[in-house]
């Protein structure tokens, strides 16, 4: 990544966290000089010199530049690793402000009282990573995980699966037996296999299965990987008697797990 494709996506991220354009330049800016004028700074970041100082006012107040009040105003970012800790702090300030926020808003139950059997679409390897973690961290019975890349190993899933409670059965899938082996080292308390259904997860130039969880018989997640792009996508379902829930069920019990029945 040369200069200008750094300095665009440092700028991109920080307006991502709450900067508006100027700023995230500004501070950029800043973060390649020792010190700077307004004059300066508007040069290298091509921010109009009028905005730069409003620009430097509200990084001032957040505790990412520092200014001297000389003739001319000189700036100066902090350093990288207090501006990463600042906006570090923030960040979790703001979450935390919306999970004080969100948690006592009241559900609205559906008109009907009918039991919610749904399924839903995601796209993107973080959130679907977030979802896994979440639904395997919530069983009570029975986990079955399948692996069709290793790259989902993360040390956050395998956090999760050893951090499960003892009374949950877990079992975890590999496609071959060096990742079976990888798993078996890395969560000793799962049963591992490797699933007989190969098919499923398909060839590098083509859609692969790339994740499939079966949690407590009722709640399936399935992700697939796009070939060339690499984009994850998945479907997410949940309810006994979902259709997508009774197919994994099904898959998992003839497929996957041999002989194991896993419906009642």
């Amino acid at each position: 990544m040369n200069t200008t494709e750094s300095v665009e996506e440092a700028v991109d991220v920080l307006q991502k966290l709450g900067l508006n354009g100027y700023e995230a330049r500004c501070f950029v800016g800043l973060s390649r000089l020792s010190t700077g004028t307004a004059k300066k700074l508007g040069e290298i970041t091509e921010v109009p010199r009028t905005r730069v100082y409003d620009a430097i006012r509200v990084l001032e107040a957040q505790g990412l530049v520092e200014i001297q009040h000389s003739s001319p105003q000189q700036f100066r970012a902090v350093s990288l690793a207090e501006a990463m800790e600042t906006l570090h702090s923030q960040h979790e300030a703001r979450i935390d402000r919306l999970q004080d926020a969100l948690e006592p808003l009241e559900t609205v139950a559906p008109d009907d009282g009918s039991p919610v059997e749904e399924v839903w679409a995601m796209t993107g390897r973080d959130p679907i990573g977030s979802r896994t973690t979440h639904v395997i961290s919530k069983a009570t019975d029975e986990v079955v995980f399948v692996v069709g890349d290793e790259s989902l190993l993360t040390p956050e899933l395998l956090a999760c699966l050893n951090g499960l409670d003892p009374a949950v059965d877990l079992f975890v899938g590999a496609l071959t037996e060096s990742l079976q082996s990888e798993v078996q080292g890395a969560v000793p308390e799962a049963e591992t296999f490797v699933p007989g259904v190969e098919w499923l997860f398909g060839d590098e130039d083509k859609t692969a299965i790339s994740r499939l969880l079966l949690v407590d018989r009722s709640t399936v997640l399935v992700s697939s990987v796009m070939p060339g792009s690499r984009d994850e996508q998945a479907v997410f379902g949940t309810g006994f008697g979902n259709g997508l829930v009774v197919i994994a069920r099904r898959l998992m019990a003839h497929g996957l797990l041999g002989n194991r029945d896993s419906e009642p």
